[in-house]
């Protein structure tokens, strides 16, 4: 059937029973849609479920209740039609630049005189041309990310799935990962779910950012069509009178709910 989401959230809830017995419900009624081609961010507190609607996405987690649907099939297990950028650092220390790229394509049997020249080319569109014998260690925070990046695309996925990659950089790298990310993106156009704390990159990067509510049982509450003409540049972009009226606007439903979220973590605590 054509014209199928990429992916789809219906009625999904995720909960989790800890050690002393107690039921904690992280997300509820997840009802969420990224479409083929399209770039969409989530936003919301600190603690709110979004990386658990991520892994959902992934086949990391299985829905309490509820289905995830990869262009109209049910998911079943892992998401093989998905890449996924972790915020924390996934690459092997022991392998170098070009051998942390080419790895899936090793685990999936592709020969080696391919998967060194498709790691290459991968190195090369993220700027790292040169770079392919460094180990990790050897770069810095933003060439590691640029690694990872090429690491996800090089398997060619259908939908891209990135929580928080950036957060750890400097705000000029950050820029600099953000356009590059855009610009590659621009060029296949994937299906992207994006998870974000900050709401200027969400607004910069996404065709629409969705706010979830602050957890337990968090769920999306609003979403907002970025409607600012591509291609963008994030630091140009933020200046422009558009974005500073939807960030108003994002931010007035958004705000609340951070609010909620420190409340309810001071209640935890007490």
């Amino acid at each position: 059937m054509q014209n199928q989401p990429a992916l789809e959230f219906i009625g999904a809830t995720c909960s989790f029973v800890s050690d002393d017995g107690k039921r904690y419900t992280a997300v509820r009624d997840v009802d969420l849609t990224v479409g083929d081609g399209e770039f969409v961010s989530i936003v919301g507190p600190t603690g709110c479920g979004k990386s658990t609607v991520l892994n959902m996405g992934a086949g990391l987690l299985t829905p309490s209740k509820g289905c995830v649907k990869v262009f109209g099939e049910e998911l079943q297990g892992l998401n093989t039609r998905a890449g996924y950028m972790f915020q924390a650092e996934a690459l092997m220390p022991w392998r170098t630049a070009i051998d942390n790229v080419s790895c899936g394509l090793q685990f999936k049997g592709v020969s080696e005189k391919e998967r060194k020249e498709l790691a290459e080319h991968w190195l090369e569109r993220v700027g790292l041309a040169g770079f392919g014998d460094r180990y990790p260690h050897e770069l810095s925070g933003g060439m590691r990310k640029r690694v990872a990046l090429a690491q996800t695309l090089i398997m060619d996925p259908d939908i891209i799935l990135m929580d928080e990659p950036f957060s750890a950089l400097d705000i000029q790298t950050r820029q600099l990962m953000e356009n590059e990310v855009l610009a590659l993106w621009q060029q296949k156009k994937k299906a992207v779910l994006f998870i974000t704390h900050d709401l200027d990159e969400a607004i910069s990067v996404s065709d629409r950012v969705v706010v979830f509510s602050a957890g337990p049982a968090s769920h999306p509450i609003c979403e907002f069509y970025i409607d600012i003409a591509r291609p963008r540049d994030v630091a140009e972009v933020r200046t422009t009178p558009r974005f500073i009226e939807l960030h108003d606007a994002i931010w007035t439903d958004l705000r609340e709910e951070v609010l909620k979220g420190y409340e309810n973590q001071r209640n935890r605590v007490k």
